[in-house]
């Protein structure tokens, strides 16, 4: 997914660089490459794959036992490496499904599956009943039935489109494909539009077959593979309910009718296996040609005789996040921080995505250390954090941010 930096000075890092900007106390060029070396030395693959294999063992998205159980085996880590680390916790609104249904009604019936099944070549696929279901994090509760529509990405031009080919989503479900926008903008752009409903589905053409041999047998999207992710609209990042406050105990918090980053139509993501019945049921114009995917069959535009019945109900109460805070005190300006993120939580499992950056960050943490018990010492302060909640619109590193503000803009320098 996209990312967004962060606040009043305080700049988002997520790459895992040698010894920059951190010297010893009074180097000598010499001394100071020597130590650049023996850090470049300490550092090892090995170790970050062992650290990615125990952190995806099971999914840790926010509101799973996984996820503070990572964040207080990572405390334990910085602990034993000499940080004086700590965890800091907030309490924040993450909506989790109770009930998700489409189905189309017209003109046969067809129940989607919503679901990714195991599969015997992945061990980890077979932990259904800790993972959340397929679902857009924010999506406001609703059920809705209407004719379909298909709308390319569901960006604006692609409405300017449909407009001049004379096609309301007026009282419509639209149907739109993962890729072009981030996905937030299409069920907000179909709301403006009068849709009532939207599915985006991840087409093979970008995510799938048309690009190479889907899994498992290449690296590519599967036919029942579905993108989880936030749609929470963009005016502020963070917990929706304090904009611009820490999430904290007594805080003031808005009420769910106030919060303008929840969207106004239910959504829910489809796979393309679950899509193409759906899509091949659509009569109206063919689309045009850039809007044709790579699924088998004609891509009509619609209207016509497909109708879908949607239907999604949250859970919405807060939820805890988990961020861990490592510090390593300078040496000789001790009130300049060096600040140092990277996100533990994940949709499911997270190896690539934020895993293999977390545990970058790690053996970059634990080589500093093994450096300081050979005798240097950094001029400044550096906090490494681990934050959590990222994926549902950066929670965590929002919280921490607005709780310690004014901490920040007097000591963070990176």
């Amino acid at each position: 997914m996209r990312r967004f930096c962060l606040l009043a000075g305080l700049t988002c890092l997520l790459i895992s660089t040698p010894l920059v900007h951190l010297r010893a106390q009074s180097p000598q060029p010499a001394d100071e490459r020597a130590w650049e070396a023996r850090y470049r030395d300490t550092t090892s693959a090995a170790r970050i794959g062992e650290y990615i294999k125990r952190l995806t063992a099971h999914p840790h998205a926010v509101s799973q036992p996984y996820d503070r159980d990572n964040a207080e085996w990572m405390l334990g880590l910085f602990k034993s490496w000499g940080y004086d680390a700590h965890i800091e916790s907030f309490d924040v609104l993450f909506p989790t499904p109770k009930e998700r249904v489409v189905e189309m009604i017209a003109p046969r019936r067809f129940a989607l599956k919503l679901q990714e099944p195991p599969l015997s070549v992945d061990p980890t696929s077979i932990q259904t009943a800790e993972q959340l279901p397929t679902y857009n994090a924010y999506s406001p509760d609703g059920a809705v039935t209407a004719k379909l529509v298909y709308v390319n990405y569901g960006d604006r031009e692609d409405y300017e489109q449909l407009d001049r080919m004379g096609i309301s989503v007026k009282g419509a479900i639209v149907i739109a494909r993962y890729g072009s926008a981030w996905r937030g903008t299409k069920p907000k752009v179909a709301a403006e539009h009068g849709a009532i409903g939207c599915l985006i589905y991840s087409d093979p053409q970008q995510d799938g077959y048309f690009e190479g041999d889907a899994f498992p047998r290449g690296g590519w999207r599967s036919p029942d593979g579905v993108q989880r992710g936030s749609v929470m609209d963009t005016d502020y990042p963070g917990d929706p309910t304090t904009p611009g406050i820490g999430s904290t105990p007594g805080a003031k918090r808005l009420p769910l009718n106030q919060i303008s980053t929840i969207q106004k139509i239910p959504v829910l993501p489809i796979s393309y296996a679950d899509a193409q019945p759906l899509l091949a049921a659509l009569a109206g114009p063919v689309a045009p040609a850039r809007w044709r995917g790579g699924l088998p069959i004609t891509y009509h535009v619609g209207p016509g005789a497909a109708v879908v019945h949607l239907k999604v109900t949250s859970d919405w109460s807060l939820k805890p996040v988990y961020d861990v805070v490592a510090t390593l005190r300078g040496a000789t300006y001790p009130d300049e921080w060096i600040l140092r993120g990277n996100h533990h939580d994940g949709w499911v499992y997270g190896a690539d995505d934020p895993i293999s950056g977390m545990s970058s960050v790690l053996e970059e943490a634990r080589a500093i250390a093994d450096l300081v018990k050979q005798g240097w010492r950094p001029k400044r302060t550096i906090t490494f954090l681990a934050w959590d909640g990222e994926e549902p619109g950066l929670l965590g590193s929002t919280e921490w941010v607005e709780t310690h503000l004014p901490e920040l803009q007097q000591h963070a320098v990176v």
